[in-house]
């Protein structure tokens, strides 16, 4: 149907307007193509600036609520951790980055033989060495400075964490989940710790966010894959948490030549041309860590040297206190989301479940698995309606608990005593300290940073080399011969010795006959277990009483 001229502006005017009004562009450019012969002009899409920023502006706010209450969060609970908890934390970390910069320190035997990679501590190598050049390298600044940047990275990662489980549920199940999340005892034990393991879990959290798992909208094989990769450089054991995932991931990928070209090649290429060649660098010869890894630890069996237990440890012992109280609401979970989240509960499965075949076995282990079983968790806890408030406070107590008590009560002494340690530096002019304890009981020069003298009771394990020794094991056999034999003549005995208090009987005949005093008593744990004893001791011995007596004599 045609249109008089004279009534074209008319139908312009209307047309546009009901266009500004209603914004639908499509039905406005038909009317106008119909309603006139003139040449059809295309409309510009509108993009209200205003209805834009109505609708980002609270994911913006939210965003940086979350991220600003992750980081305070995530500090705090640095600060709050002031235990120990295994040697690792500091002799495969910080201890080798403290050798590395200021070329002095102790390396272990996995160093020497080659089974641990630089990569890890390169980065707290970095930091150490500018502190040192703006001359910053007080030793509680290299104490301190790589533990917030775990704290960093962990706020990270929780930011991340909350808006996948947002994408995947709803904001209702992820603030249940976050909940959940930062409330584990486990974590805030670990997480700010400089351990591998940790490192471990937080990039594990950060992969996860880039996996593609159902529904979700922030996937990236290669971002995905890369972190991957890195955990795995980091501590080859990564592998046994992600194996599952990335058959899954394959699996499910309808290009899968483009998904292994593309993508797994390159990035594990690259993972192993990058973390071989600072290995090779450090090492200063050709070396493949991975393989020796893989060799001493499992093919010979040298893990099993540092304590074994029985295959069901993880199932009855192990998971059950990493998980702590979120245990029933895990198993809930499990009930609820089985099916839409069938791949994290076989990765959790298959995780424990070979490590459960491993004679050696510790907590931190499976500590990776811990962010997959709170989205189980998070999903149990969304759905009580009525009861959800009595479980939140149920699930805040008890893990506030347990995470206060850990981190601030068990097993501090072995971080006090090196306070005491680092006192002597100025204090004794030639300070020579001999830690009479299991081996690797307390941080070493990275917690002293002073070039004193120090010893300490190596434990390598029996690699078949000629001329093996363990110190540990010669001295527990007879703890008074030993220090006898060591030390027949007064000027070579130590000025200083540290031990846990069970050892003091055994040593009495020692310490009287020498004229050391105790100077320090420090408390260490209210649960002692075999050689590790309630208290830590630090015995000084007096040489102008010594040398009066002997000259009376």
């Amino acid at each position: 149907m045609s249109t008089p001229a004279g009534q074209t502006s008319t139908v312009h005017l209307i047309c546009s307007s009901v266009c500004r009004s209603t914004l639908h562009t499509s039905w406005c450019r038909q009317r106008l193509r119909s309603g006139t012969n003139e040449e059809y002009v295309e409309l510009r899409k509108r993009k209200s600036l205003l209805y834009t920023k109505e609708v980002d502006a609270p994911i913006r706010t939210e965003v940086l609520r979350v991220a600003a209450f992750s980081v305070i969060f995530r500090v705090a609970n640095c600060f709050l951790v002031q235990s120990s908890f295994v040697p690792d934390e500091y002799w495969q970390s910080m201890e080798v980055a403290h050798h590395m910069v200021f070329n002095y320190g102790h390396l272990t035997w996995e160093w020497k033989e080659g089974i641990r990679g630089f990569t890890y501590p390169l980065f707290f190598a970095v930091i150490y060495k500018i502190l040192h050049w703006i001359h910053c390298d007080s030793v509680h600044l290299l104490i301190w400075t790589p533990r917030l940047l775990h704290a960093l990275i962990t706020a990270f990662a929780d930011v991340k964490f909350f808006f996948l489980i947002r994408t995947l549920e709803g904001r209702d199940i992820a603030k249940w989940t976050f909940f959940c999340h930062l409330c584990s005892w486990f974590t805030w034990f670990c997480c700010t710790r400089t351990l591998s393991n940790s490192v471990e879990a937080t990039i594990t959290c950060l992969a996860l966010s880039y996996f593609p798992l159902p529904a979700s909208k922030t996937h990236s094989s290669k971002k995905c894959l890369s972190l991957v990769a890195l955990a795995i450089i980091v501590r080859p054991t990564a592998l046994i948490v992600w194996l599952p995932l990335l058959i899954y991931h394959f699996w499910e990928d309808k290009n899968k030549l483009r998904l292994v070209v593309h993508d797994y090649i390159p990035v594990g290429a690259s993972a192993i041309v990058i973390s071989t060649m600072i290995d090779c660098i450090f090492y200063e010869k050709w070396i493949f860590v991975p393989f020796n890894f893989l060799k001493i630890n499992v093919f010979h069996g040298v893990a099993d040297f540092y304590g074994t237990h029985p295959w069901h440890w993880y199932l009855t012992q192990g998971f059950p206190v990493v998980i702590g109280p979120h245990l029933p609401f895990f198993f809930h979970g499990c009930f609820l989301a089985f099916r839409r989240y069938t791949i994290l509960l076989l990765a959790i499965a298959w995780t424990i479940g070979l490590y459960s075949v491993l004679h050696h076995k510790e907590f931190r282990f499976i500590y990776p698995v811990l962010p997959f079983c709170m989205i189980f968790c998070g999903v149990s806890v969304a759905h009580m309606r009525r009861w959800r408030r009595v479980a939140a406070c149920g699930l805040l107590a008890t893990n506030l608990l347990l995470a206060l008590y850990t981190g601030l009560i068990h097993q501090r002494g072995a971080l006090d005593v090196m306070s005491h340690v680092r006192t002597l530096c100025h204090k004794v002019p030639e300070p020579d300290v001999l830690f009479l304890m299991p081996c690797h009981s307390t941080p070493y020069y990275s917690h002293v940073h002073c070039p004193i003298k120090m010893t300490f009771l190596e434990c390598p394990p029996d690699l078949g080399q000629a001329g093996h020794v363990d110190k540990a094991a010669r001295f527990y056999d007879d703890p008074l011969l030993w220090l006898r034999s060591s030390f027949p003549h007064v000027q070579s005995r130590p000025t200083h010795l540290v031990l846990f208090d069970v050892l003091e009987k055994e040593i009495s005949a020692f310490l009287q006959d020498n004229n050391y005093k105790k100077i320090t008593d420090i408390f260490h744990t209210h649960f002692p277990e075999g050689k590790v004893g309630r208290r830590i001791f630090i015995y000084e011995r007096h040489l102008q009483e010594w040398e009066q007596l002997d000259d009376n004599v």
